[in-house]
């Protein structure tokens, strides 16, 4: 009979102290721990819409990749492919950003070029082309001038200098 009323007694001190520690966990002072929370940059929706030149229809699965420039370095790459109306869409690029968007399809030039991501939508329409025939020394090409490069005049080497520089006299090596 004492045990059981002394099983009793220690049960619900017991809880009376859990209730008691909880409480005084909850009262202390929250605002100090850990990290500070940071909201992450307003975004931009970019919207890309990959077209053939020769007729304008789309261009579907080429790939689309974002690289997020700081500077002249590169932060890494997201790509994305393109749907059946070639569109790509990407929301996660913050306002302000410089990024380079190049895109990649099989049959097709490859595409590049720098955007600054300064208002909360942006829509790019990109035509891309069919690759050209390769340029061969072994061709004429009227279109191209002498010597020169793409029709600009051929330029006459320098005069060789008066005065020649005799080469270092050879050392005996040892031996």
């Amino acid at each position: 009979m004492i045990g059981r009323s002394f099983v009793r007694f220690s049960v619900s001190v017991a809880a009376i102290g859990l209730i008691v520690l909880s409480l005084a966990v909850n009262a202390q002072d929250n605002t100090k721990r850990g990290r500070k929370y940071k909201a992450p940059p307003p975004t931009a929706r970019v919207e890309v819409i990959v077209l053939r030149d020769v007729n304008g229809k789309p261009i579907e699965n080429a790939a689309v990749v974002f690289h997020p420039m700081e500077g002249e370095k590169d932060k890494g790459n997201m790509e994305l492919k393109t749907n059946e109306d070639g569109k790509a869409v990407i929301d996660v690029l913050p306002i302000g950003d410089t990024v380079r968007l190049q895109i990649i399809a099989r049959g097709f030039q490859t595409y590049g070029e720098d955007y600054k991501i300064d208002k909360p939508e942006l829509a790019i329409k990109v035509r891309l082309k069919r690759p050209g025939e390769q340029y061969s020394i072994y061709k004429n090409h009227p279109e191209k001038s002498e010597g020169g490069k793409d029709g600009a005049p051929a330029q006459t080497p320098a005069p060789a200098p008066d005065k020649q520089i005799d080469p270092p006299a050879a050392q005996p090596q040892p031996k």
